[in-house]
């Protein structure tokens, strides 16, 4: 099995760094060939610019979704836009690894998001969900948080059910075509300083944390996958399941 990490922290010491690198060690324990994308690291522009496009369609106007369904067609994309496909093809599994910020996925991972899933390219009008790209492909969402389990419900204040929170990152995953695993979270990662916890006990969850991260990642292939509706399920007007 192949890997892909997309892990999006800036800071390579954080627990995020720790997740990823514990995954890599735990999936090539394994024999599992493992690539990890950093994005900081390896400073992903997030931001889809005028000038990524060497061969522009439209220099009077920027029009997103032309200007990559163009680059695309004339294999004018941007190197790292390249270099981030050519991983995902080669891959049988992605891994998100990232924090949950303001409720979300940190806006460097959106953007990610936004440049390399190329318009015209990677998905249409009917190379979409069940029909995606990407189909056979798997995808998980590894995300971390401060908040305590407990307050991951419908509502309690860390906003919802995990799965409610990623449900659009995780639908965006699904029109890709990806085969979409339930997330996977980790919470209470915070400074000691702020923790109602004990030093000790706090270093011990942590571990405990990392130790079934790490027997997680050995066992992707055996999760079952979230269900989405696919294109036999809407009616002609994509709104409601066909009656």
């Amino acid at each position: 099995m192949e890997v892909l990490i997309v892990h999006c922290h800036p800071e390579s010491q954080s627990f995020n760094g720790t997740m990823t690198n514990s995954a890599v060690e735990a999936l090539e324990r394994c024999g599992h060939k493992v690539v990890v994308s950093d994005l900081y690291a390896e400073n992903f522009d997030p931001i889809d610019r005028p000038e990524h496009y060497k061969y522009r369609q439209n220099h009077s106007r920027f029009d997103i979704l032309s200007e990559q369904r163009h680059a695309y067609e004339s294999e004018g994309l941007a190197p790292e836009v390249q270099r981030e496909i050519q991983r995902l093809e080669q891959c049988d599994v992605v891994i998100f690894q990232f924090p949950l910020w303001w409720h979300q996925q940190p806006a460097m991972l959106k953007g990610w998001f936004d440049r390399v899933f190329v318009a015209g390219g990677l998905y249409t009008s009917k190379m979409r969900y069940d029909k995606g790209y990407f189909k056979g492909k798997k995808a998980i969402c590894s995300v971390t948080s401060g908040a305590p389990l407990s307050t991951f419900t419908e509502n309690g204040r860390g906003g919802g059910d995990i799965q409610a929170l990623l449900r659009s990152i995780n639908f965006s995953l699904h029109y890709m075509g990806f085969t979409v695993l339930p997330p996977y979270l980790a919470t209470e990662i915070q400074n000691k300083g702020f923790t109602y916890k004990s030093s000790e006990q706090f270093d011990a969850d942590l571990q405990e944390t990392i130790r079934d991260w790490k027997i997680h990642v050995t066992q992707l292939l055996n999760l079952e996958p979230l269900s989405f509706p696919g294109w036999d399920d809407w009616d002609e007007l994509g709104a409601e399941p066909k009656a």
